[in-house]
């Protein structure tokens, strides 16, 4: 149904392309548009893994720069099925991660500094088995298409806007403000809902490949805590990217807080703990504590990454 949905959703991107391209310039301008968003569809699809990863000024680390974040991302990877992901650092105070790629073989994953610094270390685990489990289920192509057409619609409005058609083709100004102002709106609503009817899934595979929900609803929530108290300086420069985050990085009032990009938390967290008596014995109360990255089970121990 996720799926089905989701596709529904970037069609109905598409056509809100080819709509603003018909109310801009016509006939011609609604072929012009589809056209464009057929290249960026294709972009989108190639430079999936760096598009956000540039945007966030994230840098590749490995076993020597990070050895315990990589060491835990490649037991977590080999747990879920997957193949090792690209592995970067973010620096940014506020505590967040999220994942790219257009496919398993292609992705990375990404944490911030704010997030290595204020989560246990069986919290990171929980963020990263989440991020893996949106590449395993192929969600990192579908948000990082659907951020690019949202952002390309908004842009595409604006210049229509400033500079309007030519001759015959010139739209009505009013219909060209309705376009620059209505269409970057629909496209956040779709892209936001591609994003909720997704992370419920991403929760509960993630809790699988890490193997306590508990640490995963304790993430969730003190991430939440620290976005309300941090600003992230590239995701508001870059708020199409909020959907690709575990938890929506945008902390400013007005606009920010008229949309969500994510189900509420409580609810997440919620779901997650009535996961822990459908699993297996020995699950869910204590998690893989074989894993290197297993340390003390208490969740009040911070920053076990200097």
């Amino acid at each position: 149904m996720n799926s089905l949905k989701t596709a529904v959703l970037l069609a109905g991107l598409t056509a809100l392309f080819g709509a603003v391209g018909l109310a801009l310039g016509g006939a011609k301008g609604m072929v012009l548009a589809l056209g464009m968003a057929a290249l960026t569809n294709l972009y989108a699809y190639w430079r999936s893994d760096s598009l956000a990863l540039n945007a966030h000024g994230a840098r590749e680390v490995d076993a020597y720069s990070a050895p315990d974040l990589v060491a835990m991302v490649r037991d977590l990877a080999g747990r879920a099925g997957l193949p090792m992901p690209r592995v970067y650092l973010v620096d940014d105070p506020q505590p967040n991660a999220f994942a790219t790629g257009r496919n398993p073989q292609n992705a990375a994953v990404a944490a911030t500094t704010g997030l290595l610094n204020t989560l246990s270390r069986e919290e990171v685990a929980a963020v990263m088995a989440h991020e893996l489990a949106h590449i395993k289920n192929r969600d990192t192509l579908i948000m990082t298409v659907s951020a690019t057409l949202a952002g390309a619609i908004a842009t595409l409005a604006q210049f229509g806007f400033l500079f309007g058609g030519r001759g015959d083709a010139r739209p009505n100004p009013l219909v060209s403000i309705a376009a620059a102002i209505a269409a970057p709106f629909a496209a956040m609503i779709v892209q936001f809902a591609i994003s909720r009817a997704r992370e419920y899934e991403a929760d509960r595979e993630g809790a699988a490949i890490c193997g306590n929900p508990l640490w995963l609803a304790s993430a969730l929530e003190r991430i939440e805590a620290g976005v309300r108290q941090v600003t992230s300086p590239s995701a508001e420069s870059h708020p199409a990217t909020a959907p690709m985050f575990i938890i929506n990085p945008l902390t400013g009032g007005g606009i920010d807080a008229l949309f969500s990009t994510h189900p509420p938390t409580r609810e997440r967290v919620a779901a997650l703990r009535q996961l822990v008596g459908g699993m297996p014995a020995g699950v869910g109360g204590g998690g893989f504590r074989d894993a290197p990255w297993a340390g003390s089970p208490d969740p009040s121990r911070r920053g076990p990454w200097s």
